[in-house]
């Protein structure tokens, strides 16, 4: 049983001096089509490709209670029938292979297909000049349009630099890059030629980039000399040459120009610029597709895999049926590609509809207040996703920051990334969507691949409590667990969210550790524990305080959210800039005192001691409770 962790007309202005694929990019100059798809050698085949949004006879007739139904009683039938809007080149021999216990995950085995051929060759082929990507820069009003067949030619031209230097399939390639639709070109060229991109949140410091670099093994890194967000110039470049010094496996890093500023260049270096036709490499429907790296409990990041068709099926179908996309529409996702929701909501799932995508690449703040809403009346957006976070930022401004702007565009509003809370649901639906847009609160994470849980899809009329994710998308079977492993049932109960089934999107493993992938996700989960340190002036009476806490957590969040054990200590383990060691408390809560990893980064390495014994004590004093 999969477990969840509870606790998303071109531009006529530049920029100064282009260069690179960047120029290309910019000045939008081709001089030929790209041509017929290939993939590998011998002609071009193309077992089964179904237009975005159809399904079998049969299931088109189904009502939205009946396909979910059928898609949990029948996978096989379900997602047998929904794979046919992909373009394979070999069509698969079985739908699945799933045994979680083991960890074992596989879909549609035997298939073989190419990501970047379902996200490009085949729009392409129907509608060369739809615009594939917006890129909404730094600066209000200076936006950049990119067509499928300009896209293609961008990706083709960064596939042949790679394999011109020798980057195989199978080979790993770090992507740190700004928000921009070079960054897209990056991810699509390693899908094309079979290599596994891992990007890497561009405002990640070197050390973080390394040892995501290291823990893959990547043979090269792709980057730009400089990055622009909210009117600042980042330094990326610099940063990669930090990164790379203790990163041997790294064998060339390639470079293009966002900014004026010319890189300098060393040794490992390579400018972007190549042939724009490229082959398509075959890939197996279980070949790695992309690495994507999370906190892990022992400090060291979890390299997530997710493969390509089960992957690319799962966000091309929610991207359509939760956010209610249809042909023609500008969808919005304001995430960077650094996170899943850009991996799944600006990038692949977009792209494999068919749709026009938005990369955003400034702040909810710059130039002003109103940036968000600008860029929909600007860009004519009909789907706008975001996170909470921002949404409370933006409320505390005064409503004409909104109302000032035409929003008539939009159909569907999505928040992603955390709960969002009741004042933020109500703001963003009443004054951003005027009441008339649904609001579709998101829940799923990076080892999801996809949105598992959400108020869309649903039969048509059915209604939309505020702050709530509400219904599983096709094929979750969501199942409440109690602290032994027992399946819950009724109201008013807690436990821990897991899902019952394999789906499609799912993670595949942790890259370079199977048994650590079964150990977090497929084993029972222990029971929330908080850790809390009280203000001088509260310290008289701890029981009333703790009291008071797990009734605010019960009210603000909910019932099955208050911890069962709250431990009261005089300090948290942090770091010299003032950040908390989760990891830390969270391996003490389970009383595995003997692996707590390096604690040489705290501010005071002491505090740990004292937690320890103070959370002996607690086990002690309640073991001698449950006696009485």
């Amino acid at each position: 049983m999969w477990r969840s962790n509870m606790a998303a007309l071109s531009s006529s202005t530049t920029f100064g001096r282009r260069t690179g694929l960047f120029r290309s990019l910019l000045s939008l100059y081709w001089t030929h089509g790209p041509g017929q798809t290939r993939i590998g050698p011998g002609p071009l085949r193309c077992v089964a490709s179904v237009c975005a949004g159809t399904w079998s006879s049969q299931l088109s007739r189904l009502s939205h209670r009946d396909l979910y139904q059928l898609s949990v009683s029948d996978p096989d039938q379900f997602w047998g029938s929904a794979a046919d809007r992909l373009r394979w080149v070999k069509p698969f021999d079985r739908v699945r292979d799933c045994e979680l216990s083991s960890g074992k995950i596989n879909w549609f085995v035997g298939g073989k297909l190419n990501v970047s051929v379902n996200c490009l060759d085949v729009h392409v082929e129907k509608h060369p000049d739809r615009v594939a990507l917006i890129w909404e820069r730094d600066e209000p009003g200076t936006e950049v349009k990119v067509t499928y067949r300009e896209l293609l030619e961008t990706t083709c031209r960064l596939a042949n630099t790679l394999k011109n230097h020798g980057i195989q399939k199978g080979d790993r390639v770090a992507i740190y890059m700004p928000v921009s639709p070079l960054a897209v070109a990056a991810m699509l060229a390693c899908a094309r030629i079979g290599a596994v991109h891992t990007v890497v949140f561009a405002g990640f410091s070197s050390e973080a980039l390394a040892g995501r670099i290291q823990d893959a093994q990547c043979k090269a890194v792709i980057t730009c000399n400089q990055g622009v967000r909210g009117g600042r110039l980042i330094h990326l470049k610099s940063t990669v040459d930090t990164a790379v010094k203790s990163c041997p496996t790294v064998q060339h890093v390639f470079v293009s120009q966002r900014t004026e500023k010319p890189a300098v260049m060393g040794e490992l270096d390579v400018p972007l610029e190549e042939s724009a036709v490229c082959p398509a490499e075959l890939m197996d429907s279980e070949d790695l597709l992309f690495l994507l790296y999370t906190s892990g409990s022992t400090g060291k990041p979890k390299g997530i895999v997710h493969t390509q068709a089960g992957y690319l099926l799962y966000a091309s179908l929610t991207h359509q049926y939760v956010f209610d996309y249809r042909d023609g529409d500008v969808f919005g996702c304001v995430a960077d590609v650094g996170w899943i929701t850009g991996h799944s909501y600006v990038v692949y799932g977009p792209l494999c509809n068919g749709a026009t995508t938005v990369l955003f690449e400034s702040t909810p703040v710059y130039p002003n207040p109103g940036r968000y809403w600008e860029t929909v009346q600007r860009l004519r957006i009909s789907q706008f996703y975001g996170a909470p976070t921002a949404l409370r930022l933006l409320l505390k401004f005064d409503e004409s920051w909104v109302k000032k702007y035409d929003r008539s565009s939009l159909r569907t509003l999505g928040s992603v990334g955390e709960p969002i809370n009741h004042e933020a649901w109500h703001w963003f639906h009443s004054v951003v969507g005027d009441g008339r847009c649904p609001l579709v609160d998101t829940w799923w994470q990076t080892e999801t691949g996809g949105v598992c849980i959400a108020p869309r899809p649903a039969d048509e009329g059915a209604p939309i409590v505020p702050a709530m994710a509400m219904r599983p998308f096709f094929g979750i079977q969501p199942a409440l667990m109690g602290e032994k492993g027992e399946l819950l049932s009724g109201t008013s109960v807690s436990g821990a969210l897991c899902i019952s089934q394999p789906w499609p999107g799912m993670a595949r493993g942790i890259y370079g550790d199977h048994q650590r992938f079964i150990d977090a996700y497929f084993k029972p989960y222990p029971v929330p524990f908080a850790f809390v340190v009280l203000k001088e002036d509260l310290g008289d009476d701890p029981h009333a305080v703790l009291q008071q806490l797990r009734e605010l957590v019960a009210t603000k969040i909910a019932k099955y959210a208050v911890p069962e054990d709250f431990l009261v200590v005089k300090r948290l383990p942090k770091t010299r800039s003032g950040k908390i060691m989760r990891r830390i408390l969270r391996k003490i809560a389970m009383e595995m005192n003997g692996d707590l990893g390096d604690v040489s980064t705290l501010d005071d390495p002491s505090v740990v001691k004292e937690i320890v014994e103070a959370q002996q004590r607690y086990r002690k004093q309640s073991k001698q409770q449950k006696k009485k």
